[in-house]
């Protein structure tokens, strides 16, 4: 397939500021934790997401209606919840699916980095997953760049096939598992060029310790085996069960006027139950032993065998308090319960302000079904 029609669809403000971006670079965890990458790093990383969302936010005014909006809140959610599902890794650590790959597929790619971003954002600052510096980060790795290889390989496996087609299902598992094995070759290369870029005078890292020939092999070939695998498993089985009980929801990105049909409580009640269910079991993610690669604290980092702590990850690491870390509640004295009262917390948070946001954009609109129409 060529790249040239793709290229010619990407709108030239944003073709733009992407050259004259690079201009600058070069002149100048996948859940990221503060500490690990420079100031620096993170401001350029928050750049690069803006125009993503910017992108969002117009596609969520003009795809999006308020009677569509259960469809995004149920997307940022799951994608919430099904990222407290740990599973282990090779070495001892711990990774996840994201749920990015399927919400590219039914949202769209755009709309798709706007509820994964929000549930990333809800994590950093409510529950210490995920660094405050490294949202912009972790949001252009799992909001970005999932969605956007899933929903590009998809379309290339599945376009013009019938809704029912079973090529659907092949392009939802191998866009999730591309996507979520490229997002992790972003987080390592993120990761490994701290310590070429920001050391000391004798050489020793200020952030991340790990360099490019470490950080690239962990992240990729651990998600590439197990955690983009699940990623893959999730899609394709939520896809298989779309193709049979709402086909038009497969179609929506292309065809909005689908919407009002698709998106109707009814259908979609099966996987609501589902996602209330995982939050029951969510206490199977904590039976991964390890922590994600490149999210130790410095303690972890001792005792992993690492002679020094990298000042600046020292200085940074503590930037932020979550008022419920690590999805435990001591109060509670049970973690098992602490975890699942964060997951409902979390999804009840999520779904709070994915509605209030998608009102703020959609506010004065008509219903999307009633716009095609007036065309």
């Amino acid at each position: 397939m060529s790249l040239k029609p793709l290229i010619q669809k990407i709108p030239r403000w944003m073709l733009l500021y992407y050259a004259l971006f690079i201009i600058w670079v070069v002149t100048t965890a996948m859940h990221i934790p503060d500490g690990y990458l420079s100031p620096v790093t993170s401001i350029i990383m928050f750049v690069l997401v803006l125009p993503f969302w910017a992108q969002g936010v117009q596609k969520l005014r003009e795809k999006m209606s308020a009677k569509n909006i259960p469809i995004v809140a149920l997307f940022a959610a799951f994608s919430f919840v099904v990222m407290m599902f740990n599973v282990p890794l090779p070495g001892g650590t711990t990774g996840h699916a994201v749920g990015g790959a399927l919400a590219a597929i039914i949202l769209g790619p755009e709309i798709a980095t706007i509820a994964v971003s929000i549930a990333l954002v809800i994590q950093a600052f409510f529950f210490g997953d995920g660094g405050i510096l490294a949202i912009g980060a972790n949001c252009f790795n799992m909001a970005v760049v999932l969605p956007y290889v899933t929903y590009a390989i998809y379309q290339a496996i599945s376009k013009n096939e019938a809704l029912n087609s079973k090529r659907r299902i092949v392009g939802a598992a191998v866009g999730g598992w591309a996507g979520l094995t490229i997002a992790s070759f972003f987080a390592a290369v993120e990761f490994g060029i701290q310590p070429l870029l920001w050391h000391t005078v004798d050489g020793t890292p200020l952030y991340a310790p790990y360099p490019l020939s470490v950080s690239i092999p962990a992240m990729v070939i651990s998600h590439a085996l197990i955690a983009s695998v699940v990623e893959a498993l999730v899609t394709g089985l939520v896809v298989a069960y779309l193709m049979r009980a709402n086909r038009p929801a497969l179609a929506m990105v292309i065809k909005p006027q689908l919407a009002p049909e698709a998106n109707s409580f009814a259908k979609w009640r099966a996987l609501w139950i589902g996602m209330a269910a995982l939050i029951v079991i969510t206490p199977i993610g904590l039976l991964a032993p390890g922590t994600a690669w490149g999210e130790w604290g410095a303690e972890e980092l001792t005792s992993l065998g690492l002679s020094f702590i990298p000042k600046g990850l020292e200085q940074l690491s503590g930037l932020w308090s979550a008022p419920m870390p690590d999805y435990d509640v001591a109060a509670v004295g049970n973690a098992n319960i602490a975890y699942i009262l964060s997951a409902v917390v979390g999804v009840l948070i999520t779904v709070a302000v994915v509605w209030l946001f998608s009102l703020l954009v959609t506010s004065g609109k008509k219903n999307t079904a009633e716009i095609s129409t007036n065309k």
